[in-house]
Protein backbone atom coordinates (compact mmCIF):
# COMPACT_ATOMS: atom_id res chain seq x y z
CA UNK A 1 0.00 0.00 0.00
CA UNK A 2 2.85 2.16 0.82
CA UNK A 3 4.15 1.74 -2.52
CA UNK A 4 1.37 2.65 -4.21
CA UNK A 5 1.17 6.05 -2.23
CA UNK A 6 4.15 6.90 -3.27
CA UNK A 7 3.69 6.31 -6.76
CA UNK A 8 0.79 8.42 -7.18
CA UNK A 9 2.40 11.02 -5.27
CA UNK A 10 4.87 11.05 -7.52
CA UNK A 11 2.37 11.35 -10.64
CA UNK A 12 -0.06 13.40 -8.92
CA UNK A 13 2.19 16.06 -7.44
CA UNK A 14 3.54 17.32 -10.59
CA UNK A 15 0.32 17.38 -12.59
CA UNK A 16 -1.24 19.33 -9.67
CA UNK A 17 2.45 22.28 -9.98
CA UNK A 18 1.97 22.74 -13.38
CA UNK A 19 -1.88 23.31 -13.09
CA UNK A 20 -0.81 26.21 -11.13
CA UNK A 21 2.07 27.14 -13.36
CA UNK A 22 -0.48 27.22 -16.29
CA UNK A 23 -3.28 28.91 -14.65
CA UNK A 24 -1.06 32.02 -13.14
CA UNK A 25 0.85 32.40 -16.49
CA UNK A 26 -3.11 32.33 -18.03
CA UNK A 27 -3.93 34.87 -15.71
CA UNK A 28 -0.77 37.20 -16.16
CA UNK A 29 -1.65 37.03 -20.25
CA UNK A 30 -4.94 37.44 -20.12
CA UNK A 31 -6.94 39.90 -22.03
CA UNK A 32 -9.83 41.74 -22.24
CA UNK A 33 -12.48 40.51 -24.56
CA UNK A 34 -15.00 37.91 -23.64
CA UNK A 35 -17.86 36.44 -25.64
CA UNK A 36 -21.10 37.39 -24.97
CA UNK A 37 -22.65 35.64 -22.21
CA UNK A 38 -25.57 33.89 -22.17
CA UNK A 39 -28.21 34.64 -19.69
CA UNK A 40 -28.55 31.24 -18.69
CA UNK A 41 -25.03 30.43 -18.86
CA UNK A 42 -23.69 29.40 -15.45
CA UNK A 43 -20.12 28.07 -14.31
CA UNK A 44 -19.31 24.50 -14.35
CA UNK A 45 -20.63 22.71 -11.24
CA UNK A 46 -17.07 22.00 -9.19
CA UNK A 47 -15.98 18.21 -8.23
CA UNK A 48 -16.43 17.74 -4.37
CA UNK A 49 -12.44 17.85 -2.71
CA UNK A 50 -11.03 19.25 0.42
CA UNK A 51 -9.91 22.97 1.60
CA UNK A 52 -7.00 24.19 0.23
CA UNK A 53 -5.44 21.17 -1.83
CA UNK A 54 -8.86 19.99 -3.76
CA UNK A 55 -9.19 16.77 -5.24
CA UNK A 56 -5.56 15.77 -4.27
CA UNK A 57 -6.22 13.67 -1.08
CA UNK A 58 -8.71 11.87 -3.52
CA UNK A 59 -6.19 11.30 -6.66
CA UNK A 60 -3.76 9.99 -3.84
CA UNK A 61 -6.52 7.35 -3.09
CA UNK A 62 -8.25 6.67 -6.34
CA UNK A 63 -5.84 7.66 -9.05
CA UNK A 64 -6.65 10.59 -12.16
CA UNK A 65 -8.88 8.06 -13.82
CA UNK A 66 -11.45 7.27 -11.12
CA UNK A 67 -11.44 10.75 -9.89
CA UNK A 68 -12.18 12.19 -13.37
CA UNK A 69 -14.85 9.30 -13.93
CA UNK A 70 -16.49 9.43 -10.34
CA UNK A 71 -16.90 13.47 -11.09
CA UNK A 72 -18.57 12.45 -14.61
CA UNK A 73 -20.69 10.37 -13.20
CA UNK A 74 -21.89 12.96 -10.39
CA UNK A 75 -21.67 15.95 -12.71
CA UNK A 76 -22.12 15.37 -16.38
CA UNK A 77 -20.68 16.33 -19.10
CA UNK A 78 -19.02 19.65 -17.70
CA UNK A 79 -17.54 19.88 -14.84
CA UNK A 80 -14.72 22.01 -12.84
CA UNK A 81 -11.97 20.05 -10.93
CA UNK A 82 -10.14 22.34 -8.21
CA UNK A 83 -6.32 20.97 -7.43
CA UNK A 84 -4.66 23.34 -4.96
CA UNK A 85 -7.44 25.91 -5.04
CA UNK A 86 -6.47 25.76 -9.13
CA UNK A 87 -9.14 24.61 -11.69
CA UNK A 88 -9.57 23.08 -14.32
CA UNK A 89 -12.85 22.19 -16.94
CA UNK A 90 -13.53 19.23 -17.97
CA UNK A 91 -15.60 18.71 -21.10
CA UNK A 92 -17.43 15.32 -21.82
CA UNK A 93 -18.74 14.10 -25.29
CA UNK A 94 -19.28 15.05 -28.47
CA UNK A 95 -21.90 17.54 -27.40
CA UNK A 96 -20.10 19.81 -25.64
CA UNK A 97 -16.41 19.17 -27.15
CA UNK A 98 -17.23 21.25 -30.83
CA UNK A 99 -15.57 24.59 -29.88
CA UNK A 100 -12.76 22.56 -27.59
CA UNK A 101 -11.53 20.84 -30.73
CA UNK A 102 -12.82 24.05 -34.00
CA UNK A 103 -12.64 26.77 -31.94
CA UNK A 104 -10.30 29.33 -33.17
CA UNK A 105 -6.70 29.77 -32.16
CA UNK A 106 -7.90 32.85 -30.97
CA UNK A 107 -10.07 31.30 -28.30
CA UNK A 108 -8.88 27.92 -27.53
CA UNK A 109 -5.00 27.59 -27.62
CA UNK A 110 -2.70 24.68 -27.37
CA UNK A 111 0.48 26.84 -26.87
CA UNK A 112 0.12 27.86 -23.19
CA UNK A 113 -0.19 23.87 -22.27
CA UNK A 114 2.51 22.86 -24.77
CA UNK A 115 5.69 25.02 -24.03
CA UNK A 116 7.43 21.72 -22.74
CA UNK A 117 7.45 19.78 -25.93
CA UNK A 118 10.40 22.29 -26.84
CA UNK A 119 13.15 20.87 -25.53
CA UNK A 120 12.29 17.17 -26.85
CA UNK A 121 11.72 18.82 -30.64
CA UNK A 122 14.33 21.44 -30.76
CA UNK A 123 13.96 25.29 -31.73
CA UNK A 124 12.60 26.70 -34.96
CA UNK A 125 9.39 24.09 -34.73
CA UNK A 126 6.51 22.89 -33.38
CA UNK A 127 5.59 25.13 -30.12
CA UNK A 128 8.65 26.93 -30.48
CA UNK A 129 7.44 29.27 -32.89
CA UNK A 130 4.47 31.56 -33.86
CA UNK A 131 0.89 30.04 -34.99
CA UNK A 132 0.91 31.55 -38.29
CA UNK A 133 4.74 29.68 -38.43
CA UNK A 134 3.41 25.87 -36.81
CA UNK A 135 0.41 26.36 -39.63
CA UNK A 136 2.74 26.47 -42.38
CA UNK A 137 4.92 23.74 -41.12
CA UNK A 138 2.25 21.80 -40.36
CA UNK A 139 0.82 22.17 -44.34
CA UNK A 140 4.44 20.75 -45.12
CA UNK A 141 3.98 17.38 -43.44
CA UNK A 142 0.14 17.42 -44.93
CA UNK A 143 1.30 17.90 -48.49
CA UNK A 144 3.60 14.61 -47.83
CA UNK A 145 0.23 12.71 -46.33
CA UNK A 146 -1.45 13.08 -49.47
CA UNK A 147 -3.51 9.62 -51.19
CA UNK A 148 -0.52 10.03 -54.02
CA UNK A 149 2.48 10.21 -51.87
CA UNK A 150 0.57 7.31 -49.50
CA UNK A 151 0.50 5.03 -52.52
CA UNK A 152 4.50 5.18 -52.74
CA UNK A 153 4.89 4.45 -48.96
CA UNK A 154 3.16 1.11 -49.04
CA UNK A 155 5.53 -0.46 -51.25
CA UNK A 156 8.37 0.71 -49.20
CA UNK A 157 6.21 -0.47 -45.64
CA UNK A 158 5.49 -3.88 -47.03
CA UNK A 159 9.80 -4.27 -48.07
CA UNK A 160 10.39 -3.13 -44.45
CA UNK A 161 8.21 -5.64 -42.49
CA UNK A 162 9.15 -8.58 -44.90
CA UNK A 163 12.92 -7.87 -44.40
CA UNK A 164 12.27 -7.82 -40.79
CA UNK A 165 10.79 -10.29 -39.71
CA UNK A 166 13.43 -12.77 -41.97
CA UNK A 167 15.35 -12.40 -38.55
CA UNK A 168 12.29 -14.23 -36.68
CA UNK A 169 13.65 -18.00 -36.66
CA UNK A 170 11.14 -20.98 -36.76
CA UNK A 171 9.88 -20.51 -33.57
CA UNK A 172 11.01 -18.34 -30.82
CA UNK A 173 9.24 -16.01 -27.81
CA UNK A 174 10.08 -11.98 -28.45
CA UNK A 175 8.56 -8.89 -26.59
CA UNK A 176 6.27 -7.64 -28.83
CA UNK A 177 6.56 -4.35 -27.68
CA UNK A 178 10.06 -3.91 -27.91
CA UNK A 179 10.08 -5.71 -31.38
CA UNK A 180 7.64 -3.44 -33.29
CA UNK A 181 9.10 -0.66 -31.39
CA UNK A 182 12.10 -1.08 -33.62
CA UNK A 183 10.37 -2.13 -36.54
CA UNK A 184 7.83 0.83 -37.08
CA UNK A 185 11.33 3.08 -36.49
CA UNK A 186 13.12 1.42 -39.54
CA UNK A 187 9.39 1.84 -41.39
CA UNK A 188 8.55 5.39 -40.83
CA UNK A 189 11.98 6.39 -41.06
CA UNK A 190 12.03 4.85 -44.60
CA UNK A 191 9.24 5.54 -45.83
CA UNK A 192 10.14 9.41 -44.56
CA UNK A 193 13.06 10.29 -44.96
CA UNK A 194 15.03 7.78 -47.66
CA UNK A 195 17.27 4.94 -47.34
CA UNK A 196 20.47 7.29 -45.63
CA UNK A 197 18.24 8.21 -42.40
CA UNK A 198 17.14 4.73 -42.29
CA UNK A 199 20.34 3.06 -42.56
CA UNK A 200 21.33 5.62 -39.01
CA UNK A 201 18.11 3.59 -37.29
CA UNK A 202 19.87 0.26 -37.46
CA UNK A 203 22.48 1.87 -35.21
CA UNK A 204 22.43 4.96 -32.68
CA UNK A 205 19.62 6.45 -34.04
CA UNK A 206 16.71 4.66 -32.81
CA UNK A 207 18.22 4.68 -29.37
CA UNK A 208 18.15 8.33 -29.11
CA UNK A 209 14.34 8.32 -29.89
CA UNK A 210 13.64 5.66 -27.00
CA UNK A 211 15.15 8.36 -24.87
CA UNK A 212 13.23 11.17 -26.30
CA UNK A 213 10.17 9.43 -25.20
CA UNK A 214 10.89 8.58 -22.17
CA UNK A 215 12.37 11.89 -21.30
CA UNK A 216 8.90 13.78 -21.73
CA UNK A 217 7.72 12.54 -18.10
CA UNK A 218 4.80 14.36 -16.14
CA UNK A 219 7.19 16.56 -14.09
CA UNK A 220 8.35 17.82 -17.31
CA UNK A 221 5.28 19.11 -17.89
CA UNK A 222 6.21 21.45 -14.95
CA UNK A 223 9.88 21.85 -15.37
CA UNK A 224 10.87 20.67 -18.83
CA UNK A 225 14.69 21.57 -17.95
CA UNK A 226 14.96 20.05 -14.49
CA UNK A 227 18.30 18.44 -14.48
CA UNK A 228 17.59 14.99 -13.59
CA UNK A 229 18.88 11.75 -15.40
CA UNK A 230 15.74 11.48 -17.96
CA UNK A 231 15.78 15.06 -18.79
CA UNK A 232 20.01 14.69 -19.49
CA UNK A 233 19.51 11.43 -21.27
CA UNK A 234 16.94 13.31 -23.26
CA UNK A 235 18.92 16.50 -24.35
CA UNK A 236 22.16 14.48 -25.10
CA UNK A 237 19.76 12.35 -27.21
CA UNK A 238 18.54 15.56 -28.86
CA UNK A 239 21.71 16.94 -29.45
CA UNK A 240 23.08 13.71 -30.61
CA UNK A 241 20.14 13.77 -33.37
CA UNK A 242 20.77 16.82 -34.53
CA UNK A 243 24.41 16.21 -35.47
CA UNK A 244 22.81 13.04 -37.44
CA UNK A 245 19.68 15.05 -39.22
CA UNK A 246 22.05 17.94 -40.01
CA UNK A 247 24.78 15.86 -41.82
CA UNK A 248 21.75 13.79 -43.71
CA UNK A 249 20.10 17.23 -44.84
CA UNK A 250 23.84 18.49 -45.55
CA UNK A 251 24.69 15.44 -48.27
CA UNK A 252 20.60 15.39 -49.51
CA UNK A 253 20.95 19.07 -50.69
CA UNK A 254 24.55 18.86 -51.73
CA UNK A 255 23.69 15.73 -53.84
CA UNK A 256 21.00 17.89 -55.73
CA UNK A 257 18.99 14.16 -56.27
CA UNK A 258 15.61 14.51 -56.19
CA UNK A 259 13.97 11.75 -54.34
CA UNK A 260 10.27 11.06 -53.46
CA UNK A 261 10.03 10.66 -49.76
CA UNK A 262 8.69 13.73 -46.94
CA UNK A 263 12.85 14.92 -46.06
CA UNK A 264 12.43 15.84 -49.76
CA UNK A 265 9.28 17.27 -49.61
CA UNK A 266 10.41 19.13 -46.30
CA UNK A 267 13.27 20.79 -48.33
CA UNK A 268 11.89 21.74 -51.47
CA UNK A 269 8.65 23.06 -49.13
CA UNK A 270 8.43 27.26 -49.03
CA UNK A 271 6.55 29.41 -46.75
CA UNK A 272 4.41 32.11 -48.19
CA UNK A 273 7.18 34.81 -47.99
CA UNK A 274 9.16 32.80 -50.55
CA UNK A 275 11.64 31.69 -47.71
CA UNK A 276 12.95 28.03 -47.52
CA UNK A 277 13.19 25.94 -44.43
CA UNK A 278 16.50 26.28 -42.85
CA UNK A 279 18.72 23.27 -41.72
CA UNK A 280 17.46 23.75 -38.03
CA UNK A 281 14.21 23.68 -38.60
CA UNK A 282 14.34 20.82 -40.99
CA UNK A 283 16.27 18.76 -38.16
CA UNK A 284 13.21 20.09 -35.66
CA UNK A 285 10.99 18.68 -38.43
CA UNK A 286 12.41 14.90 -38.96
CA UNK A 287 12.73 14.75 -35.01
CA UNK A 288 8.99 15.44 -34.31
CA UNK A 289 7.94 13.69 -36.86
CA UNK A 290 10.18 10.25 -35.99
CA UNK A 291 9.21 10.93 -32.36
CA UNK A 292 5.29 11.16 -32.67
CA UNK A 293 4.74 8.55 -35.50
CA UNK A 294 6.90 6.04 -33.95
CA UNK A 295 5.39 6.19 -30.27
CA UNK A 296 2.04 6.03 -31.48
CA UNK A 297 2.15 3.31 -33.92
CA UNK A 298 4.20 1.20 -32.20
CA UNK A 299 2.20 1.30 -29.07
CA UNK A 300 -1.05 1.23 -31.21
CA UNK A 301 0.54 -1.79 -32.87
CA UNK A 302 1.16 -3.43 -29.75
CA UNK A 303 -2.25 -2.82 -28.42
CA UNK A 304 -3.88 -4.75 -31.18
CA UNK A 305 -1.68 -7.54 -30.99
CA UNK A 306 -2.46 -8.13 -27.19
CA UNK A 307 -6.50 -7.51 -27.77
CA UNK A 308 -6.24 -9.78 -30.67
CA UNK A 309 -4.97 -12.52 -29.47
CA UNK A 310 -6.32 -12.65 -25.92
CA UNK A 311 -8.17 -15.28 -25.26
CA UNK A 312 -11.40 -13.67 -24.80
CA UNK A 313 -11.27 -12.05 -28.21
CA UNK A 314 -10.44 -15.90 -30.57
CA UNK A 315 -14.08 -14.36 -32.51
CA UNK A 316 -12.18 -11.23 -33.70
CA UNK A 317 -8.75 -12.81 -34.15
CA UNK A 318 -10.66 -15.89 -36.44
CA UNK A 319 -12.43 -12.90 -38.49
CA UNK A 320 -8.88 -10.87 -38.94
CA UNK A 321 -7.58 -14.30 -40.16
CA UNK A 322 -10.30 -14.86 -42.51
CA UNK A 323 -9.97 -11.76 -44.14
CA UNK A 324 -6.22 -12.44 -44.95
CA UNK A 325 -7.30 -15.73 -46.35
CA UNK A 326 -9.58 -13.93 -48.73
CA UNK A 327 -7.16 -10.92 -49.73
CA UNK A 328 -4.90 -14.21 -50.56
CA UNK A 329 -7.31 -15.70 -53.05
CA UNK A 330 -8.01 -12.09 -54.17
CA UNK A 331 -4.43 -10.93 -54.45
CA UNK A 332 -2.31 -13.47 -53.98
CA UNK A 333 1.21 -12.10 -52.34
CA UNK A 334 0.50 -8.33 -53.43
CA UNK A 335 0.04 -6.13 -50.71
CA UNK A 336 -0.29 -2.65 -51.63
CA UNK A 337 -2.02 0.72 -50.78
CA UNK A 338 -5.43 -0.41 -53.03
CA UNK A 339 -5.19 -4.22 -51.40
CA UNK A 340 -4.78 -2.48 -48.21
CA UNK A 341 -7.99 -0.36 -48.25
CA UNK A 342 -9.50 -3.58 -48.53
CA UNK A 343 -8.58 -4.88 -44.98
CA UNK A 344 -11.71 -3.18 -43.44
CA UNK A 345 -11.78 -6.12 -40.55
CA UNK A 346 -8.31 -5.64 -39.99
CA UNK A 347 -8.67 -1.75 -40.44
CA UNK A 348 -11.53 -2.01 -37.61
CA UNK A 349 -9.35 -3.85 -34.91
CA UNK A 350 -6.82 -0.99 -35.02
CA UNK A 351 -9.41 1.42 -34.60
CA UNK A 352 -10.92 -0.17 -31.76
CA UNK A 353 -7.37 -0.70 -30.15
CA UNK A 354 -6.86 3.41 -30.42
CA UNK A 355 -10.47 3.92 -28.74
CA UNK A 356 -9.71 1.43 -25.87
CA UNK A 357 -6.05 2.55 -25.46
CA UNK A 358 -5.75 6.43 -26.87
CA UNK A 359 -1.82 7.90 -27.11
CA UNK A 360 -2.89 10.52 -24.47
CA UNK A 361 -5.33 10.07 -21.31
CA UNK A 362 -6.11 13.89 -22.55
CA UNK A 363 -6.08 16.46 -24.40
CA UNK A 364 -5.09 20.60 -23.21
CA UNK A 365 -6.33 24.04 -24.15
CA UNK A 366 -6.03 27.26 -22.56
CA UNK A 367 -8.75 29.08 -22.61
CA UNK A 368 -8.32 32.91 -24.07
CA UNK A 369 -11.86 33.76 -24.23
CA UNK A 370 -14.73 32.68 -22.34
CA UNK A 371 -17.43 30.92 -24.02
CA UNK A 372 -21.04 28.58 -23.56
CA UNK A 373 -21.12 24.91 -24.17
CA UNK A 374 -24.30 23.38 -23.88
CA UNK A 375 -25.60 19.65 -23.00
CA UNK A 376 -27.79 17.23 -23.98
CA UNK A 377 -29.58 18.33 -21.18
CA UNK A 378 -30.09 21.57 -22.35
CA UNK A 379 -27.98 23.12 -19.54
CA UNK A 380 -25.80 25.92 -20.43
CA UNK A 381 -22.52 26.89 -18.68
CA UNK A 382 -19.59 29.41 -19.87
CA UNK A 383 -16.08 28.32 -19.00
CA UNK A 384 -13.96 31.04 -18.32
CA UNK A 385 -11.09 32.99 -19.72
CA UNK A 386 -8.10 31.88 -18.74
CA UNK A 387 -9.25 28.07 -17.74
CA UNK A 388 -7.22 25.24 -18.49
CA UNK A 389 -9.93 23.20 -20.77
CA UNK A 390 -9.56 19.33 -20.77
CA UNK A 391 -11.02 16.38 -22.90
CA UNK A 392 -10.33 13.60 -21.04
CA UNK A 393 -9.75 10.67 -24.13
CA UNK A 394 -9.87 7.76 -22.25
CA UNK A 395 -13.67 8.62 -21.58
CA UNK A 396 -14.60 10.29 -24.11
CA UNK A 397 -14.63 7.35 -26.21
CA UNK A 398 -15.97 5.10 -24.22
CA UNK A 399 -19.37 6.51 -23.81
CA UNK A 400 -22.32 4.33 -23.14
CA UNK A 401 -24.42 6.43 -24.79
CA UNK A 402 -22.41 6.13 -27.65
CA UNK A 403 -20.96 3.16 -28.08
CA UNK A 404 -22.61 -0.18 -26.45
CA UNK A 405 -21.21 -2.31 -24.09
CA UNK A 406 -17.82 0.51 -24.01
CA UNK A 407 -15.48 -1.65 -22.35
CA UNK A 408 -15.52 -4.49 -24.53
CA UNK A 409 -13.23 -4.84 -27.42
CA UNK A 410 -15.73 -5.00 -30.23
CA UNK A 411 -13.82 -4.07 -33.80
CA UNK A 412 -17.53 -4.58 -35.09
CA UNK A 413 -18.97 -1.63 -33.50
CA UNK A 414 -17.16 0.15 -36.67
CA UNK A 415 -18.49 -1.72 -39.03
CA UNK A 416 -21.55 -1.42 -41.82
CA UNK A 417 -24.91 -1.37 -39.95
CA UNK A 418 -23.32 0.31 -36.83
CA UNK A 419 -21.29 2.74 -36.99
CA UNK A 420 -20.99 4.04 -33.12
CA UNK A 421 -18.45 5.88 -34.20
CA UNK A 422 -20.79 8.03 -35.53
CA UNK A 423 -24.27 7.88 -33.29
CA UNK A 424 -22.91 10.77 -31.75
CA UNK A 425 -21.64 13.12 -34.37
CA UNK A 426 -18.34 13.73 -35.95
CA UNK A 427 -16.35 14.06 -32.44
CA UNK A 428 -17.62 11.38 -31.20
CA UNK A 429 -14.48 9.08 -31.80
CA UNK A 430 -10.97 11.30 -31.32
CA UNK A 431 -8.40 8.84 -30.78
CA UNK A 432 -6.59 10.84 -33.55
CA UNK A 433 -7.81 14.60 -32.39
CA UNK A 434 -10.55 15.94 -34.29
CA UNK A 435 -11.39 19.54 -35.44
CA UNK A 436 -8.61 21.79 -36.38
CA UNK A 437 -6.15 19.99 -34.76
CA UNK A 438 -6.70 16.73 -36.15
CA UNK A 439 -3.35 14.42 -37.05
CA UNK A 440 -2.64 14.70 -40.73
CA UNK A 441 -0.27 11.40 -39.79
CA UNK A 442 -3.59 9.54 -39.34
CA UNK A 443 -4.11 7.68 -42.49
CA UNK A 444 0.06 7.14 -42.72
CA UNK A 445 -0.56 5.48 -39.27
CA UNK A 446 -3.06 3.04 -39.77
CA UNK A 447 -1.18 1.98 -43.26
CA UNK A 448 1.76 1.52 -40.89
CA UNK A 449 0.50 -0.56 -38.51
CA UNK A 450 -2.05 -2.91 -41.03
CA UNK A 451 0.76 -3.73 -43.23
CA UNK A 452 2.77 -4.95 -40.13
CA UNK A 453 -0.55 -6.84 -38.63
CA UNK A 454 -1.18 -8.43 -42.27
CA UNK A 455 2.39 -9.88 -42.58
CA UNK A 456 2.11 -11.17 -38.73
CA UNK A 457 -1.62 -12.84 -39.40
CA UNK A 458 -0.80 -14.39 -42.99
CA UNK A 459 2.86 -15.73 -41.64
CA UNK A 460 2.80 -16.69 -37.84
CA UNK A 461 1.14 -18.91 -35.34
CA UNK A 462 0.98 -16.84 -32.14
CA UNK A 463 0.43 -16.79 -28.42
CA UNK A 464 0.55 -14.70 -26.42
CA UNK A 465 2.42 -15.90 -22.86
CA UNK A 466 2.59 -12.96 -20.75
CA UNK A 467 -0.52 -11.20 -18.45
CA UNK A 468 -2.70 -8.23 -20.50
CA UNK A 469 -0.91 -5.68 -20.38
CA UNK A 470 -1.46 -2.51 -17.92
CA UNK A 471 -0.99 1.15 -18.82
CA UNK A 472 2.48 2.78 -17.82
CA UNK A 473 0.71 6.30 -17.58
CA UNK A 474 4.18 7.78 -15.82
CA UNK A 475 4.81 9.52 -19.03
CA UNK A 476 3.36 12.05 -21.20
CA UNK A 477 1.85 9.53 -24.30
CA UNK A 478 1.06 6.57 -21.93
CA UNK A 479 1.46 2.83 -23.65
CA UNK A 480 1.92 -0.43 -22.65
CA UNK A 481 3.45 -1.17 -19.26
CA UNK A 482 6.45 -3.91 -19.00
CA UNK A 483 7.04 -6.68 -21.35
CA UNK A 484 4.26 -7.95 -24.17
CA UNK A 485 5.57 -11.08 -24.67
CA UNK A 486 4.60 -13.07 -27.68
CA UNK A 487 5.66 -17.14 -28.58
CA UNK A 488 5.37 -17.58 -32.43
CA UNK A 489 5.97 -20.48 -35.13
CA UNK A 490 6.72 -19.68 -38.40
CA UNK A 491 4.12 -21.33 -40.73
CA UNK A 492 3.68 -22.51 -43.93
CA UNK A 493 2.54 -20.19 -46.90
CA UNK A 494 -1.27 -19.27 -46.50
CA UNK A 495 -2.97 -20.93 -49.57
CA UNK A 496 -7.20 -19.64 -49.97
CA UNK A 497 -8.09 -22.80 -48.79
CA UNK A 498 -6.23 -22.31 -45.24
CA UNK A 499 -8.32 -23.74 -42.18
CA UNK A 500 -8.43 -22.13 -38.88
CA UNK A 501 -8.08 -25.20 -36.10
CA UNK A 502 -7.58 -23.66 -32.62
CA UNK A 503 -10.39 -21.23 -31.92
CA UNK A 504 -8.67 -20.03 -28.48
CA UNK A 505 -5.58 -17.80 -28.23
CA UNK A 506 -3.78 -19.47 -31.24
CA UNK A 507 -4.29 -19.88 -34.48
CA UNK A 508 -2.67 -22.27 -37.01
CA UNK A 509 -3.90 -21.65 -41.23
Amino acid sequence: MEVATVNWVAFVVPIAVATIIIFISAMMARGRRRTERSPRARPPPVAAGAPLVGVLPWLLAKGPLQVIRDAHAELGSVFTVRLLRREVTFLVGPDVSSHFFQGLDSEVSQDEVSRFTVPTFGPGVAFDVDLATRREQIRFFGDAMKPAKLRTYAGLMVREVEEYFTRWGESGTVDLKQELGHLVTLVASRCLFGEEVRSKMLREAATHLRELNDGMRLVTILFPHLPIPAHRRRDRARARLGEIFSDMVRTRRESGRPVDDMLQCLIDSRYKDGRATTDTELVGMLVSALFAGQHTSSSTGTWTGARLLAGANAEHLRAAVREQERVVARHGDRVDYEVLQEMETLHRSVKEALRLHPPAMMLLRHARRSFVVRTREGDEYEVPEGRTVASPMVIHNRLPRVYRDPERYEPGRFGPGRGEDGAGGALSYTAFGGGRHACVGEAFAYMQIKVIWSHLLRNFEMEMVSPFPETDWNVVMPGPKGKVMLRYKRRKKMSPTAQITNPHTRYVL
